[in-house]
């Protein structure tokens, strides 16, 4: 079996910290290959009971705006749903019927006319910084804009038309809690903390701040922080929802249109070329998160043997003495035998015994092919 075959993602484990679609993040990862670790960093307050957006709905409902921004498809739908089990559907759709209806991207427009209504405008970009260029443009003094929030920090956008001279009516769709269990996020903050995860993905902004808060209170955040800024990977679905981690100094990749697919698509491409690839015993080698590509076919390697191939491979060719090892053990205490029979067990995954060779006496080496040794001659 070779690699394209296996997914580009096979070997390596992603951290998911969605709450709103991540059975569709997942399922994409796994395609590819990954291995998954779901911690939801937010639970989403049910739409029905958020008295928030009761109050909102009714108050435009009683003074209609002129313009409304639809932002997320999921919440404009959820905006009327909630509103009809209420007893308001009608109400606010008759009343939206003759509002201007600002949609933000193509999905947002189908949850507009799926509603009954039609959008006034819609910009190519999706990007909301459109949206309020527009808006500006057109001028808004004494304009009331109903804004469809959804759970992420709209920076300068509200002040931006407040300053202009717009009253300006929050929808607040969904709101972004604490998960109720803490459990899953822990287990996805140990990953990031023990570095068997290889990269984390965020897809909103309060879950990253969330995910800095749980490590802040377990007393971690400087573990977290340089776990980030070294070996883990950070991908946000878009500059806003880095936000929080750039304010910890974390650099972050996204993707260039702010979707799940690009996404996705990115770890595909940053992944990979982050692996470490050796000719070793006249053998292609790939080492990567939780697995070694050996030719293109994938072994399954466990942590204690992922710890010492790690370490061979930091100077390929070279003796690594056996407490040298044993030290990049997770866990094995002073008993040098630990290594040897970790290293057994690495053989025996790799599947090609001679990659690693026991130099007597000595300790172990990977068995860099002679055309490579020049290139590591300086380790």
């Amino acid at each position: 079996m070779y690699e394209h075959e296996q997914g580009p993602l096979a070997g390596f484990t992603v951290g998911v910290t969605a709450a709103r679609r991540a059975d569709e993040l997942s399922a994409l990862l796994r395609r590819r290959g990954a291995a998954v670790v779901h911690g939801p960093a937010l639970r989403i307050v049910p739409l029905a009971d958020d008295t928030e957006l009761l109050a909102a709905t009714k108050e435009l409902i009683d003074h209609a705006p002129d313009i409304v921004v639809a932002t997320t498809a999921i919440g404009f739908r959820g905006w009327v749903e909630a509103a009809d089990g209420w007893g308001y559907g009608e109400e606010l759709l008759d009343c939206l019927r003759g509002v201007e209806v600002l949609a933000r991207g193509p999905k947002v427009k189908g949850a507009v006319r799926a509603a009954g209504l039609t959008e006034s405008w819609s910009p190519s970009s999706e990007s909301m910084a459109e949206v309020l260029d527009r808006l500006l443009d057109e001028g808004v003094a004494g304009r009331r804009i109903a804004l469809q929030l959804h759970g992420e920090p709209l920076p300068g956008f509200v002040e931006a038309l407040t300053a202009g001279g717009a009253e300006v009516v929050g929808v607040p769709v969904y709101r972004w809690m604490p998960p109720e269990d803490l459990g899953p996020l822990d287990r996805l903050l140990d990953g990031v903390l023990n570095g068997s995860l290889d990269a984390v993905t965020f897809t909103s902004a309060p879950a990253a701040a969330s995910l800095l808060t749980r490590a802040e209170d377990r007393g971690a955040l400087p573990e977290f922080l340089a776990a980030l800024r070294g070996d883990v990977l950070a991908v946000c679905v878009g500059p806003v929802t880095a936000l929080p981690l750039q304010a910890h100094g974390i650099g972050t990749l996204q993707p260039e249109r702010f979707r799940l697919g690009p996404l996705v698509q990115l770890l595909c491409q940053e992944l990979p070329s982050r692996a470490r690839v050796l000719p070793v015993a006249g053998h292609r080698i790939e080492i990567r998160g939780h697995a070694v590509l050996v030719d293109g076919g994938l072994r399954p390697v466990p942590p204690a043997g992922m710890a010492l191939l790690a370490t061979l491979a930091r100077r390929p060719g070279w003796v690594v003495s056996r407490a040298d090892l044993l030290r990049a053990l997770p866990g094995a205490g002073r008993d040098e035998h630990a290594v040897e029979t970790a290293m057994a067990r690495l053989r025996t995954a790799l599947g090609a015994p001679k990659l690693i060779q026991t130099v007597v006496k000595r300790g172990y080496r990977l068995a860099l092919d002679p055309a490579a040794d020049a290139k590591y001659a300086d380790g």
